[in-house]
């Protein structure tokens, strides 16, 4: 039975917004551990005072400190710049949705991230996912923490008429070497809701940089075009590699990989380290919209996105699902 609920009302958040929550040290950010006794799991809660994460572009919920299987570690510190405020200063397969309302909001007004709150909008110019937006409602989060899952909850109103009720679980499957992130996003509002939402994954395995024993795995044949493949790294008929390890603040992107169809099956990546012999594979329920990769020293990540769509008084459930495993490595 799940238990210790932990309730955190966000509507103050703009007072401590870039004071307190901009500089605590990593250590001081409460956090919890699941197991299902083969992975351990550590996640952290949502707390606008002392939260790791307190930025406005990625949803709040599911923020992993670390993930561990037999003698693996999966996701990590990817980045040496830390700021609870920085846009990307998130752990683990964490997810983002693009702002509702931003187009039809004027300068000074209001728009929604879901899972983040509800936000001031700076200027006339495009939605920036970088920039950090002021926080005027954080709305009301409940975090419900058992042995072997966390249940996140956040409900949201805007005067612009969008209002929400989300729920996002991560759980550890008895008896599997699975995790599974299970999504529920209800509209209590007046307005439509429609949104996509990507995983960036940044998966870290055993701490090994992104190099020619990472490769990245796709259900069927895929092409990119972008900035530095065919020198860092190349796409062979399924398989992504990497052509040199990647070194300090060398990068690689592709907008939208090429290739996949509109099946839900389609959904379907492996992250795998050949030197250390773990890898990981995410599937979802949903189809994709699109799939962007973005890869730097540290982190290689696939990035899937789904379409959302819901009509006021309706409910939208998904689930993406990880299996993490391991295999012989590569000979030297």
């Amino acid at each position: 039975m799940l238990s210790q609920w932990f309730k955190v009302n966000a509507n103050f958040i703009a007072f401590f917004f870039g004071l307190s929550c901009c500089v605590i040290p990593s250590t001081s950010s409460p956090k919890h551990t699941i197991s299902n006794g083969m992975i351990v799991a550590d996640l952290y809660l949502v707390d606008p005072e002392n939260g790791y994460y307190c930025g406005t572009r990625f949803d709040w919920a599911g923020v992993f400190s670390g993930l561990r299987y037999k003698g693996h570690t999966f996701f990590g510190q990817w980045s040496t710049a830390y700021a609870a405020t920085n846009n990307d200063a998130v752990i683990g397969p964490v997810e983002s949705f693009s702002p509702i309302g931003y187009n039809d909001a004027k300068q000074g007004k209001t728009f929604v991230v879901i899972g983040v709150g509800v936000l001031r909008k700076k200027s006339d110019t495009p939605y920036k996912p970088k920039e950090l937006y002021k926080i005027v409602d954080g709305g009301i989060w409940t975090v419900r923490r058992g042995k072997n899952a966390i249940v996140y909850q956040h409900t949201l109103h805007d005067a612009s008429g969008y209002a929400y009720l989300y729920t996002k679980t991560v759980s550890l499957i008895r008896g599997e070497p699975k995790m599974v992130l299970k999504h529920s996003l209800k509209n209590i509002g007046k307005r439509p809701i429609v949104t996509d939402v990507f995983d960036h994954n940044f998966p870290v395995i055993d701490n090994q940089p992104t190099g020619p024993a990472i490769k990245i795995k796709f259900r069927g044949n895929v092409k990119a075009t972008g900035k530095w493949w065919g020198t860092n790294a190349v796409i062979h008929g399924n398989t992504l590699s990497f052509l040199k390890v990647l070194q300090g603040n060398e990068w690689l992107q592709c907008d939208s990989l090429t290739g996949f169809g509109n099946d839900a099956l389609d959904y379907d990546f492996k992250m795998e380290n050949h030197q250390t012999g773990a890898g990981i594979r995410a599937t979802s329920d949903q189809p994709l919209k699109k799939v962007v990769f973005w890869a730097c020293a540290t982190t290689a990540c696939p990035e899937p996105y789904i379409k959302i769509t819901v009509a006021p008084g309706q409910t939208l459930n998904w689930t993406i699902t990880y299996e993490f495993y391991t295999f012989t490595p590569d000979a030297n």
